[in-house]
């Protein structure tokens, strides 16, 4: 049952935030709305990166051995959660331009400089042989300082979402999302590999970032209402 379940999870997951992200890129094409075609890339980025991980998790959720995978599906699972940390990285890259580019303000030089340095260092984490990625034994250390610039980028578009956007519908709640999706997150990071339970934490921070991008095409319905009726 529960590979029937959570499998269609996963489908239903990246089909709506792809279509999210393409619905959002294709009605953003005017200049004083382009700030959608930010908002439509990074969910598009956030879906295809997520599919190299939640695939081979499928795979092996059929073949029984997604708790104890053999050298193969190890090798693929790794390969994904690599691929996933990046874009996921370039998700928030992306939201904090998105931030800048809906209210109209300019960015600030020094927080430009700290994206892009907390940028570099998560890659460069992310990129360390001592990470062990193709293998099913990562070592929790390693986890944890790979994550330690993105849970900095992850705080500093929270604190920015509520100063500019706290009182703008409909992302008014869009620092809460993000909070949420950290919070379901790190637990994650932290303890899944003493009890795999855990990793089941990632299902609702799953539904936050559909929450995030539902956000992002009703504002985009919104300001194309004409288009929305018909």
């Amino acid at each position: 049952m529960r590979k029937y379940m959570e499998t269609g999870f996963y489908a239903v997951y990246l089909v709506l935030i792809l279509a999210a992200g393409v619905y959002m890129i294709v009605k953003g094409r005017r200049k004083e709305t382009r700030h959608f075609v930010l908002f439509g890339l990074a969910c598009v980025l956030l879906g295809a990166g997520d599919a190299f991980h939640l695939v081979p998790r499928a795979m092996g959720l059929f073949a029984g051995t997604l708790d104890a995978p053999d050298a193969h599906l190890a090798y693929w699972l790794g390969v994904g959660k690599l691929i996933t940390s990046i874009t996921m990285t370039v998700f928030y890259v992306l939201a904090y331009a998105f931030l800048y580019r809906l209210t109209g303000q300019k960015r600030p030089l020094a927080l430009d400089l700290s994206v892009a340095a907390l940028v570099v260092a998560r890659v460069v984490l992310c990129a360390m042989p001592q990470n062990r990625w193709t293998t099913n034994a990562s070592p929790l250390l390693w986890g944890v300082w790979r994550n330690i610039p993105f849970v900095v980028l992850g705080i500093l578009v929270i604190v920015l979402s509520f100063v500019h956007l706290g009182g703008r519908k409909p992302y008014r709640l869009l620092w809460l999302a993000i909070v949420l999706s950290f919070g379901f997150y790190i637990p994650v990071v932290l303890f899944a590999s003493a009890a795999s339970w855990v990793g089941m934490l990632m299902l609702p921070k799953t539904i936050c970032y559909l929450w995030i991008a539902a956000m992002g095409v009703a504002d985009c319905r919104r300001s194309f209402p004409a288009a929305a009726a018909n």
